[in-house]
């Protein structure tokens, strides 16, 4: 009876081990996510186009980190008529004990909303008023408004030092086109006339007559950036982690006209809360970060500029949107030296199997914050005075006692994640700093923010 008992109990655990092996995530060969970017921003209207990642898996053992990623995305923005083709490639496989990323970028703004510098400082209009300095389709008038166009070629390699650490080194060519407005008319409400925006009444004109801007940049320029540091990382998973650290220390250094040398310190935790869901557990993430420049001056055309070593999105500008400081307009805050810091609660509410890919949902609550460590060209907005020339007076967009002011907003989002790497993203904040209030902020794209 006894051998009869033992034996039993081990096909049970037999059973029960085949059972466990076959509830495993594993992926193997290639896996493709594509989507439509049947989407909408506050910033630039509805997005039309095509967005996705292609992941190859070898034979699984490398789950759910993939052997090689490519992302692309080619898509159109009705409201800022923006254009953006992205090709980019990820692997920390190609070469043994080395993590390579490279991206080729081209983006047009037509309609490129211009905020001005210095966050709460410069003093665009808020919501109520928008209808009489913004985009008010009865007038000519679109102050925040100017254009530009981009060239990004960028690739950055890491190699190991020791198990988590590792050493960071890369290359980002920029070429920009910068100029007024290029709108191809609106509708004027009420008519069925065109009307078209008038380029002479807007910030980037004014900042020119006020002596902000230089003529040497207006225009546009080139740019290379060096960038070396360290990359400290222990997350489990890298799309979307349940415990682990992952920091950056390096410098970022301009080599063209306009040099400038920039720090960027960035500390991500990723702390596990032992709630067994069935989905899994909670996670709590932070992210503490400071970037600061501390030689030279950064010109125009790269102030925007949030450089990084990994790219987790085709975009990574400015502090505002969806890259830093969520419920603020696209690029609000621009400025020489930034911290900030974002913290989320990560729930997955169900985890399912379709079609061979294995799906979660999951909402993540949130609260951002952040502060000017350094404004740009305080010395040229001090020695500025009144013209009778400009659209508007000085005094009235700019006020330097709102440079240091702590800025903070707070929202939550939902996540849909396929095979734990392939992520949508939609998030909903509102910003709690009046000055900088516009509004309930709307983000839908891939991936967590960090």
């Amino acid at each position: 009876m006894k051998k009869f008992l033992v034996s039993v109990l081990a096909l049970a655990m037999t059973f029960s081990a085949l059972a466990q092996e076959e509830e495993k995530e594993m992926k193997k060969g290639w896996s493709f996510g594509l989507l439509p970017t049947a989407t909408y921003s506050v910033d630039n209207g509805f997005q039309a186009g095509a967005f996705g990642d292609v992941y190859y898996y070898g034979d699984g053992n490398t789950y759910p980190d993939p052997l090689h990623k490519i992302s692309w995305e080619a898509s159109y923005f009705t409201k800022s008529q923006r254009m953006r083709l992205y090709l980019a490639y990820d692997s920390k496989y190609l070469i043994p004990n080395m993590r390579i990323n490279a991206s080729v970028t081209y983006m047009t703004d037509p309609l490129y909303s211009f905020w001005g510098f210095n966050g709460g400082a410069s003093l665009a209009h808020l919501p109520d008023t928008y209808d009489t300095y913004w985009t008010n389709k009865n007038t000519d008038i679109n102050y925040y408004g100017m254009s530009r166009k981009m060239l990004r070629i960028l690739a950055n390699i890491q190699g190991r030092i020791t198990d988590n650490l590792n050493w960071a080194a890369g290359v980002n060519f920029w070429h920009w086109g910068l100029g007024d407005m290029q709108d191809k008319g609106y509708a004027k409400q009420g008519t069925d006339q065109k009307g078209y925006y008038n380029k002479e009444n807007t910030l980037f004109k004014d900042y020119q007559k006020w002596g902000i801007l230089k003529a040497d940049e207006v225009n546009g320029g080139n740019a290379l950036e060096i960038n070396a540091g360290l990359v400290y990382d222990t997350r489990d998973i890298e799309a979307a982690p349940n415990h682990g650290i992952w920091a950056e220390a390096y410098l970022n250094g301009n080599i063209l006209t306009h040099k400038y040398l920039k720090a960027c310190v960035y500390f991500r935790h990723y702390v596990d809360i032992p709630i067994h869901l069935p989905a899994g557990d909670p996670v709590f993430a932070y992210r503490l970060a400071w970037q600061h420049t501390i030689a030279g001056e950064t010109p125009l055309y790269m102030i925007q500029n949030n450089p990084l070593l990994v790219q987790r999105n085709m975009i990574s500008e400015g502090f505002g949107s969806s890259n830093t400081i969520r419920g603020l307009r696209e690029n609000r805050i621009l400025t020489e030296g930034m911290a900030w810091a974002n913290t989320e609660l990560r729930i997955k509410l169900v985890k399912f199997t379709l079609f061979n890919q294995y799906f979660y949902i999951a909402v993540n609550p949130f609260f951002d914050a952040g502060i000017i460590t350094k404004p740009y060209r305080a010395a040229a907005f001090a020695a500025a005075v009144e013209r009778p020339d400009t659209f508007m007076k000085l005094s009235e967009v700019y006020d330097a006692t709102k440079v240091g002011d702590i800025v903070y907003s707070g929202g939550a989002g939902l996540k849909i994640a396929m095979n734990q790497n392939f992520i949508v993203s939609v998030e909903l904040a509102k910003c709690f700093y009046k000055p900088l209030d516009a509004g309930m902020w709307l983000g839908i794209g891939i991936n967590y923010q960090f």
